[in-house]
């Protein structure tokens, strides 16, 4: 059976996890981080370069060993490493990972000090509140483990959208091989573009609705048929990903392509309208009394209902429909609009590719311009850089972007926001870049004001352009930090700063709330990949779904500008016109 990028660069993660707990050796554990982040975010799936010959050692960050075990992955369906490092686990020591807030750190401090090497002892020492004693495990972290470990564990989560999108890919190519549907989308919250995708809705037209069941349910990688009927089939994929597909009649094809993608508010607000003028909305179709008025395709719906027609990502019912029906729609910002990435890592930091890389992957795609945004030196893992080695790549850039035509590289840092709000590296060092982008790395436990007073306290300083992933979330594994988005965004609005979405689906911060929030406020946006490889370039279309149910338009999004333009929104805001320098003591130096 294939097997997913997902999955492949799950079980690297989960090898990483076990052997860290084994205390093996840190750039072994970091290998296999790095190449799941590779295989994560490959366009192509690694069976399907394996099968038309390409060579997996060539990907960032693999080589011969690594390409070797991902190849044994994909013949076997699984990794004989990460079985022997599960066997080898004392009792349940790798069961404890799936608990909440239990990295390889704490399962091993757990193991060590009080013995624990299963759910159950995990469960008595929090019970007799022995977790209370070590350090970094306080009440609040022993509550929370608490909860976890009563909360009963469900079958399935909730998917990111990349591992949802191969997915959908992959079945919809196999359901459209069968050559049994004349039409096939994938709707639901994936057709909408949330960040996590709940289960999958597949909708199809077809003369044999019990045939394209079949097919489904004989998908290689379906795990189980949950129900099976004339018209709708549901199953579950090997991955846990639920799927239900609907077949449904031509002349329904529009109305049912609209309830299935939802949301269930939108859908009830439309519904309403109809109610209004004396008609009936549902899956099959725009009725006035028993005559279908409308239904084979959503335009003709919405035009009937005297709407515009609304994209798949703002029917939220945040305030759309009253915009559709006054014409009033914006816009939205599209992936063909993006002229350049403004955060990306090289080689020089956690990157895994050199700048001239980077560079090259960035033209192909179209870009005008690519931001060389490595890490400061706080960030010690990453291989932050201190001001002597970002003099160094300064000068590797100007020689870079001396040979080039058509194309610039910007030069930046990613430099960390410090406790008190000060930055990681003096002045006189950011003066001389291009970009900007600050960042919080740690503390994320400071209380709600504490952290909004330290972000502020950051943006401040006119150096800064651009506040990266201003909630500090990683999704599925830390929840976003206190702070107070409101207050950010009016004092980002008031020194010119931009906010980032960062579209690595992992984060996806601004979410689409706040970034519509930041477009009511008045504060532009940035769109960047946060890539630490080619591949991680490709992500830009997540950050874009994103922007687009933030309803952010063209002009909302500074890397939509051209170079010129850009660079005068870039540049410090102590310059003439610009805001005066900040406070005292913001510098880092």
């Amino acid at each position: 059976m294939p097997v997913q990028n997902a999955e492949i660069a799950a079980m690297f993660d989960q090898a990483a996890e076990l052997l860290e707990i084994k205390g093996d050796n840190p750039f072994r554990i970091r290998a296999y981080r790095r190449a799941a982040r590779t295989i994560e975010s490959l366009p192509t799936s690694a069976s399907a370069m394996l099968a038309s010959g390409e060579e997996l050692s060539e990907l960032p960050g693999v080589g011969e060993d690594l390409a070797g075990k991902i190849a044994d992955i994909v013949k076997k369906g699984k990794f004989t490493l990460l079985e022997k490092l599960k066997r080898e686990m004392p009792g349940g020591l790798a069961k404890l990972l799936e608990i909440p807030g239990m990295g390889p750190k704490r399962v091993r401090l757990l193991f060590d000090e009080l013995g624990v090497s299963s759910l159950d002892d995990l469960r008595r020492a929090a019970k007799a509140g022995r977790l209370q004693e070590l350090r970094g495990l306080g009440p609040k972290m022993e509550h929370s483990i608490l909860d976890a470990l009563a909360k009963p564990k469900t079958a399935t989560g909730r998917f990111k959208l990349p591992v949802a999108e191969a997915e959908a890919k992959a079945l919809l190519d196999w359901l459209a091989r069968g050559k049994l549907c004349k039409r096939l989308v994938a709707a639901g919250s994936f057709r909408r573009r949330q960040e996590t995708v709940g289960d999958l809705d597949i909708l199809a037209t077809a003369e044999a609705g019990p045939a394209v069941g079949d097919r489904l349910a004989a998908y290689e990688n379906t795990a189980q048929v949950l129900a099976h009927g004339p018209t709708r089939t549901t199953v579950r994929l090997r991955s846990g990903l639920q799927v239900d597909l609907r077949v449904v009649a031509d002349e329904s094809y529009g109305a049912a392509l609209m309830y299935f993608t939802g949301s269930k508010a939108h859908n009830i607000a439309l519904r309403n309208l109809a109610n209004a003028r004396g008609w009936k909305l549902n899956e099959y179709g725009l009725f006035d009394g028993d005559r279908r008025i409308a239904g084979v395709s959503e335009e003709e719906i919405y035009k009937k209902l005297r709407l515009a027609f609304v994209p798949p990502e703002l029917r939220e019912d945040r305030g759309e429909v009253a915009l559709a029906q006054e014409k009033a729609l914006p816009e939205l910002v599209s992936l063909s609009d993006i002229r350049g990435d403004l955060h990306v890592h090289s080689n020089w930091s956690d990157g895994v590719a050199s700048i001239e890389e980077m560079a090259e992957a960035a033209q192909a795609r179209g870009y005008a311009y690519l931001a060389l945004t490595d890490h400061s030196r706080r960030v010690t893992v990453a291989h932050g850089l201190t001001p002597e080695r970002l003099m160094r790549q300064i000068d590797e850039i100007d020689d870079l972007n001396s040979e080039l035509r058509g194309f610039k590289i910007l030069k930046g840092v990613e430099v960390d926001i410090l406790a008190d709000g000060s930055l990681d590296l003096p002045d006189k060092i950011l003066e001389r870049l291009d970009i900007v982008v600050a960042s919080v790395h740690y503390k994320f436990d400071l209380p709600r004001d504490a952290q909004t007073d330290r972000v502020i306290r950051a943006m401040e300083n006119p150096n800064v352009s651009i506040i990266g992933h201003p909630t500090g979330r990683v999704i599925g594994q830390r929840d976003a930090y206190e702070i107070d988005m409101e207050r950010l965004l009016r004092a980002a609005r008031a020194c010119g700063c931009v906010m980032e979405i960062n579209a690595a689906p992992d984060r996806l911060d601004l979410n689409d709330v706040h970034a519509h929030m930041a477009k009511m406020i008045g504060v532009k946006v940035a769109i960047s990949t946060d890539a630490h490889s080619v591949f991680g370039l490709d992500c830009m279309r997540f950050g874009v779904d994103q922007a687009r149910r933030g309803c952010l338009e063209r002009d909302d999004v500074i890397n939509t500008r051209p170079l010129s333009t850009l660079l005068e929104t870039l540049r410090p805001r102590s310059r003439p016109g610009r805001r005066a320098k900040p406070r005292s003591g913001g510098n880092g130096s």
